[in-house]
């Protein structure tokens, strides 16, 4: 049997020593927040008659304290709530804030536009900048609009059915790609099962879906041996699951056995935009058939963008001849779509965001910045022994409660805890800093600041002090 190393050592002690500790901290937690936040609490409570999940959106209930902090004003990364806290924001809306909030460039180029008329069924000049742009960043020629990243997702998948006569869709365990039905399945002992106890919504799963762990070459290949996938739907590098990256070569092992199989290849790149300027697609030169996007890209309007190679839009336009518009009235609807997608405000949005927020010179700030956040968090971890490692790609950072990164969303799930989670979550809040609420991911923007890193940092080692049980440094919010 093989001798525990220090490291496995250290990590089952953390263990032991912290779980009692964890448990009292977050007690202690979540009794000062709902003592500091009167205003919040009682607009949630007051929320509960009138809203499914007390408050305009089911996300809005996640927040570790038991209700969300309700929002006054938001400038860059200052958060300001109604009871006059100030928090430095690094959940940016789950990456649909990535621009940062009260953008003067945005905000000036929707308020033009709604002035000027916001949705006519009619473009804009401003969709020729946009769709050359959009071709030379994400390296796909042509281009949709929907109203949000699952719309766009649901349209390519339509169309791969379309294109390649198949059914399925396969997904990686732990994935998200929005309200997808395709993508509301999990693995658990080598069974595919509905994640987080959705509805089947009247959907047969086991007919239109496949799933399978990232980053197992062997068990892609034997998925796609069927030939019944239409399409692989994946990030390039996951998310939900906290940051799990591509090992070496995968990634053109999946391109390579798509193509061999007859398989599109879609990458969802809603939040891994954060990579660079054309996410990892562009940043690393990847070669889909089709691309995804939504959130960060309208700048807080609601935006969903896919795109599609030339082979794809060719095969497309076989099944869907393209006709003269002005001798026969041609429709096109094609099962996805909707009245205010491509509508002016929406492209004036996303022009104002690629042109002028979402830039190489804003990216190389956001990820400079991650960077010297993520080496600090090592550091501080390296500092107390804890057996956490802390992911960084591009302009995101996260913790992660495992020692090594992880390969898939089946080794996350053994590490994870409830009660740290929720106390890390709580405790930020405490001490005016934001992370997304789901697990404890980080943001960069471009209004983010070396002092906003200090800040954060600061607080991670207060966590880190106080989860080990030394040196506690008492709760203060701004």
């Amino acid at each position: 049997m093989r001798s525990p190393s220090n490291q496995d050592a250290s990590a089952s002690r953390s263990a032991v020593m912290n779980n009692a500790r964890i448990i009292a901290l977050l007690n202690e937690e979540q009794v000062t927040f709902a003592e500091r936040h009167p205003r919040s609490r009682a607009l949630f409570a007051r929320g509960q008659q009138h809203y499914l999940y007390g408050a305009p959106s089911h996300w809005m209930r996640r927040w570790a304290g038991g209700f969300p902090v309700y929002v006054k004003s938001a400038i860059g990364t200052a958060l300001l709530c109604v009871d006059g806290y100030d928090y430095v924001d690094f959940c940016l809306g789950d990456t649909g804030g990535m621009c940062g909030h009260g953008v003067p460039a945005i905000t000036e180029a929707v308020t033009r536009r709604l002035g000027a008329g916001a949705t006519f069924m009619l473009p804009t000049e401003d969709a020729d900048w946009v769709g050359a742009e959009l071709a030379h960043r994400f390296r796909l020629p042509y281009w949709g609009f929907t109203t949000s990243a699952t719309d766009a997702n649901r349209a390519v998948i339509r169309i791969a059915r379309m294109v390649t006569g198949r059914n399925r869709v396969l997904v990686f365990n732990g994935c998200y790609h929005g309200s997808v039905e395709e993508a509301h399945v999990a693995l658990n002992d080598g069974q595919v099962v509905l994640r987080n106890g959705i509805h089947p919504n009247g959907v047969d799963h086991a007919s239109v879906s496949r799933v399978i762990e990232f980053n197992d070459v062997d068990a892609l290949e034997s998925a796609l041996e069927r030939r019944d996938i239409a399409c692989v739907l994946a990030e390039p590098c996951m998310t939900n699951y906290g940051m799990i990256e591509a090992q070496p070569g995968f990634l053109a092992a999946v391109r390579q056995a798509t193509r061999r199989a007859g398989t599109l290849l879609v990458h969802d790149e809603t939040h891994t935009i954060s990579a660079g300027p054309g996410g990892y697609t562009g940043r690393d030169r990847l070669d889909p058939d089709a691309f995804v996007i939504g959130k960060a890209v309208g700048g807080g309007i609601p935006v969903g963008l896919y795109g599609v190679s030339d082979d794809v839009a060719n095969r497309l336009w076989t099944l869907v001849p393209k006709v003269n518009p002005a001798r026969v009235r041609q429709s096109s609807h094609l099962g996805f779509g909707g009245t205010l997608a491509g509508s002016a405000l929406q492209v004036a949005a996303v022009r104002a965001v690629l042109s002028e927020v979402l830039t190489e010179s804003n990216y190389e700030r956001m990820i400079a910045l991650a960077e010297s956040l993520a080496a600090d968090a090592r550091a501080i971890v390296a500092r107390h022994q804890l057996p956490w490692h802390i992911a960084q790609s591009g302009a995101r950072v996260e913790t992660m409660w495992t020692a090594r990164p992880p390969v898939n969303a089946s080794e996350v799930a053994k590490s994870r805890n409830g009660a740290l989670e929720a106390l890390l979550h709580v405790y930020f809040l405490n001490r005016g800093v934001l992370i997304t609420p789901f697990h404890s991911m980080l943001l960069m923007c471009p209004a983010t600041s070396a002092r906003d890193v200090a800040r954060y940092s600061q607080v991670f080692a207060s966590f880190c002090r106080d989860v080990m049980g030394t040196d506690s440094v008492p709760a203060e919010a701004s």
